[in-house]
């Protein structure tokens, strides 16, 4: 029977169809993620308009019928996020974090913390002070927000102790295969980590996303959080991000 919900959802990708209409890729607070048709919203008077651009943080009315798209019958803004869609270096790390969105949250399935971690990080990226000539990929916030995800995911790196021997000893690799660092005794030619790598991803596994950009992360503590976000999504979801340049 066909029926209507109404929900906060953020808007992770959209597709043009025929010539009004648009797909989106959403991801709601009450189903987890959702494909809908927004009819018309590529027409100058609709009433949707810039509404449902990727990143916009909505309120929407779903009309759920016999197809697998539900349809956009109503919606209202919650956060727009346009400084995010207006400057490039923003646009670039926001464009990293939905695509982990679309990669590791694939099922019609709520998951409250996963979609908190998506609107903090949107909210987070908005107000972060831009990281001028830095790599998009090792932007903290960023980071942090990955972080977030594999642990909502249940694949969070474990970087207290050695995940092959339990020692409390410096972790100086990351087995991906095991989920955690190991000590210089147990490693068998893992993925390098340093001691400033191992201590940033704690803070930003550990601190809100808000948080990141005040921990003081170096480069190095920020490639090793990279290489352990990559190496995490290629064994657990064996993928890369398209948007992270090799």
């Amino acid at each position: 029977m066909a029926r209507s919900t109404t929900g906060e959802a953020v808007v992770l990708r959209s597709f043009r169809l025929g010539e009004a209409d648009r797909i989106l890729h959403l991801y709601t607070q009450d189903q987890g993620r959702v494909g809908a048709v927004a009819k018309g919203v590529r027409k100058t008077k609709s009433r949707f308009g810039a509404r449902l651009e990727p990143f916009s943080h909505v309120e929407l009315v779903l009309h759920q019928g016999r197809g697998d798209l539900d349809t956009v019958t109503g919606a209202s803004l919650v956060r727009s996020h346009d400084r995010i869609r207006s400057e490039s270096y923003r646009l670039e790390v926001g464009m990293i974090g939905l695509e982990a969105m679309l990669k590791l949250f694939t099922e019609q399935e709520a998951n409250e913390k996963a979609f908190m971690a998506l609107t903090r990080f949107l909210d987070a990226l908005d107000e972060a002070p831009l990281q001028r000539g830095s790599r998009a990929a090792l932007d903290p916030v960023v980071l942090s927000f990955q972080l977030k995800l594999l642990w909502v995911s249940g694949y969070m790196p474990h970087l207290e102790t050695c995940v092959e021997c339990g020692a409390a000893e410096p972790l100086v690799a990351f087995l991906p295969a095991a989920g955690g660092g190991a000590c210089g005794g147990c490693d068998p030619g893992g993925i390098a980590i340093s001691p400033e790598g191992v201590h940033g991803m704690r803070l930003l596994l550990h601190s809100p996303i808000a948080a990141a950009t005040t921990a003081g992360l170096g480069e190095r503590a920020q490639r090793d959080a990279h290489a352990v976000v990559t190496a995490s999504y290629e064994h657990h979801g064996g993928f890369r991000l398209k948007t992270v340049s090799a």
